[in-house]
């Protein structure tokens, strides 16, 4: 006998249907898997066999043919084994295949027959609903990450037999606390910048870079507080977006990194790496491509905490995430594109032991070749990207020891919540949602200059020998101060603090 369900898994961050054909015949008892399938894929027949048996069914002993189509498509993990065991039962006349059309069967099974959680199912789901499916067959701990799709029926099953029993019309599931969706991830508070005692001008810096969602790198000696006020950063961002938190939560299901399945991601990401992650870590790949940390710092923040001490062939890899907002991986079999539209901050020090340019607190123990060698961990290309390079200097015992508190996070992320909805406005319908992302087309319609704010940037563009990629992130950090400002114009006063933004690079590395 035949028969034919659908499964999903997942190729990048998104999901994709999986026809499941079952074909039973007389002959030798053979179990035999066709469609390019993996390793885990393949062991699947010894999961299949054995949760069959075990759940009070029979595991017919004849010729056993299943193929997973498309079938020039490589079939990886654990997805399709409820598939298969379900597919085996009914061609072998156990269960009715009623109704299974529009129906998804996603879910990895133990030996006794229970259900495993899978990573991925929402977007697993997603391609189902985009699929003209209606209903799904899962994992009990998935069923409340799959109701965060609308227009889809979830059916929480724990094991095979009670897959068996529902699809028999004997049992019908209820739900329990496992499977209710509960909203939202509920984490500690953040950091709040009311705590930061003096380091007014880079706070600043750091509202700016929030307002437009700026690229930013601190400099300074050791002790001042770079990852300090790094780590504060996501406190002032305004709150993602419906459609911007599903984005993210998406990732994080694919990465396995959902603290709580079914608990919509509504915090912004802070990703913070080791400086020994390799290429492959920060953007994603792998022989099993997955997303790295540029796409796990989707919508949000990743820090580069001394940012030299990393390889510099894994700082170089940035510069094509940073420019299209998006990891390509290609592999012989398929090119899978990931997001990474993320906020980069970076810390590093002056020098390799840290006080260069600062022996006023300690002399400076480093060669010229050494500071040299240090620095140019950093290339130009690098630096051209980022669009914000401020100096975090010492604090000094007097502002330290003030018990003055400074401006809260929540007073600040007002501000820039103001500024986020200017650019929403302004770029409706184009894709694009903050001034950092500007093409140069929006550049010239959005970013006009009065003859003020033309000759002092034409000076400065002369005199530090800016490239012409700076001078766009001038005129974008221009934009954004302006919004900040609630200003519809540039003027001059936002062209030069923009300026001053981007002239620590030269100071340091000339």
């Amino acid at each position: 006998m035949y028969a034919k369900l659908y499964s999903s898994s997942v190729l990048g961050i998104d999901g994709y249907i999986v026809e499941v054909e079952v074909d039973i015949s007389n002959g030798l008892p053979v179990f035999d898997l066709v469609g390019l399938p993996d390793s885990a894929v393949r062991e699947s027949r010894e999961r299949v066999r054995a949760a069959v048996k075990n759940s009070d069914c029979q595991f017919p002993l004849q010729r056993i043919t299943t193929n997973l189509a498309p079938a020039d498509l490589k079939k990886e993990g654990s997805s399709f084994d409820l598939a298969i065991a379900v597919g085996v039962l009914i061609a072998s006349g156990q269960v009715s295949g009623e109704g299974m059309a529009k129906t998804l069967l996603i879910g990895e099974l133990a030996l006794d027959g229970m259900l495993r959680p899978l990573a991925g199912v929402l977007s697993m789901v997603i391609a189902g609903v985009e699929g003209g499916f209606n209903r799904v067959i899962l994992p009990v701990s998935n069923a409340a990450e799959a109701r965060l799709v609308d227009g889809m029926e979830v059916i929480p099953v724990s094991s095979l037999q009670e897959t068996v029993a529902f699809l028999r019309g004997e049992w019908q599931p209820e739900r329990t606390g496992d499977d209710v969706p509960a909203g939202t991830e509920v984490e500690p508070p953040l950091d709040d910048f009311s705590d930061v005692r003096g380091q007014a001008h880079v706070k600043r810096a750091m509202e700016v870079a929030a307002a437009g969602m700026h690229n930013l790198l601190f400099i300074g000696p050791p002790g001042s507080g770079k990852t300090m006020l790094a780590r504060r950063l996501p406190s002032i961002l305004p709150e993602m977006t419906i459609e911007e938190s599903l984005e993210v939560t998406k990732v994080m299901s694919i990465a396995g990194h959902l603290a709580r399945r079914g608990r919509l991601v509504t915090r912004r990401p802070f990703r913070s790496p080791h400086h020994t992650i390799s290429q492959a870590g920060l953007i994603g790949g792998g022989s099993t491509p997955k997303p790295g940390e540029v796409s796990l710092s989707h919508r949000g923040v990743l820090f580069l905490d001394e940012m030299p001490e990393f390889s510099k062939s894994v700082l170089e890899v940035l510069r094509q995430p940073l420019e299209d907002r998006e990891v390509t991986v290609a592999r012989a079999r398929a090119v899978l594109t990931f997001p990474a539209e993320f906020m980069l901050v970076g810390s590093m020090n002056p020098c390799p032991c840290g006080y260069f340019g600062y022996e006023e607190d300690r002399a400076c123990t480093c060669t010229h070749q050494q500071v040299r060698r240090y620095r140019s961990k950093l290339s130009g290309p690098l630096l051209d990207r980022i669009d914000i390079h401020v100096e975090v200097p010492r604090v000094d015992y007097q502002t330290l020891s003030s018990t003055q508190q400074g401006e809260s996070s929540a007073t600040i992320r007002e501000r820039v919540a103001r500024a986020h909805a200017i650019q929403a406005e302004r770029y409706k319908g184009t894709g694009i949602l903050h001034n950092s992302v500007m093409s140069a087309s929006l550049i010239r319609n959005h970013c006009p200059l009065d003859s003020e704010s033309r000759d002092l940037l034409k000076q400065s563009f002369d005199t530090l020998g800016l490239s012409a990629r700076a001078h766009d992130r001038i005129l974008k950090l221009a934009r954004t101060i302006a919004d900040l400002a609630g200003k519809e114009r540039i003027d001059a006063s936002h062209v030069a603090e923009a300026i001053q933004y981007r002239t620590l690079d030269r100071k340091w590395w000339e």
